[in-house]
Formats: C-alpha cells, structure tokens, sequence
C-alpha cells in the first residue's frame, strides 16, 4: 500500500501448558531462535525474546498485512511441532491454548527488552501469576479469571 506507515510494536507472552517447567536451558537458546524465525519469515522483526522453563516473552516489531492470531498461531504450533519433532522437552510438548499481547509504544521499547532479557532474576522475586495479572491490570485489560487456567 502506497502512503502507508505503521508502527506497530507487541510484547507477547504465552506458557508451555499447565506451566510445566519443559523449556530446558539446554535447547532454549535454539527455540528462541527458532521463534525468531517464525516471526521474522513472516516479514516482522523481532527486537527481544526471553523467558524461563514455563513461558515466554517476545517484544516484535508487526506488519499490518499480518494478523496477531496467525502470527501467534504459526509460533506456538511450529515451534511445538520442532520441540517434538527433535525430541527436546521430556514428553509431550504443548504450548498453552491462549497468549497474551499488549501493544508498546516506541518510548518503552528499551525499558521492555530490559524486562524480557531479565526474565529469570524477575522471576526470583515474582511468580508469573503476579507479573501476568500486573500486566493485565497496567493494560487496563478486564479479565474473569475462570477462563485464565492455562496461563495463571
């Protein structure tokens, strides 16, 4: 599209199911490598990825041609597709059915790859139901928990 400019920015966050600890140290650096191909050959750009054995954060820059759903889908189901096909996590590999994502201006850029690339002393000091919940409540976000199983 002609005279068309976006600035489009998502942090989103997602869990293995039943936030079962199954992202080893051993092969994380590779799957987030791996979701940063997802994202980047569907023409986005990804600016920070992180987590620790149960979830993952992920702070893209998005096309506006693309859906947030297909993108997300095409992350969790390749992704778990490749942990299973290469035999990495013990069991079964499943990512949790839903995701969080939350815009991000370009001014808290810095300050949310600072956050995301300090997952695991974050979570030293706060599980990831509160930091989820503080998310929802910051993004004004009105939620029942009832329907929050797989995430929190």
């Amino acid at each position: 599209m002609s005279n068309t400019y976006t600035q489009i920015h998502i942090h989103a966050v997602f869990t293995v199911k039943n936030r079962q600890s199954l992202i080893s140290t051993s092969f994380q650096e590779r799957l987030y490598d791996y979701i940063t191909a997802i994202v980047q050959n569907r023409g986005h750009k990804m600016l920070a990825i992180g987590g620790t054995k149960d979830h993952v954060h992920m702070l893209f820059g998005m096309r506006p041609e693309d859906r947030l759903s297909s993108i997300m889908l095409a992350v969790k189901r390749d992704s778990s597709k490749w942990l299973n096909e290469e035999g990495l996590a013990s069991g079964k590999f499943h990512w949790q059915s839903g995701y969080g994502a939350f815009s991000c201006s370009k001014s808290r850029i810095p300050k949310v790859i600072r956050y995301i690339q300090g997952q695991k002393q974050h979570h030293a000091k706060k599980t990831f139901r509160e930091e989820y919940l503080e998310m929802l409540k910051r993004a004004d976000i009105q939620y029942d928990e009832r329907y929050l199983p797989d995430i929190v």
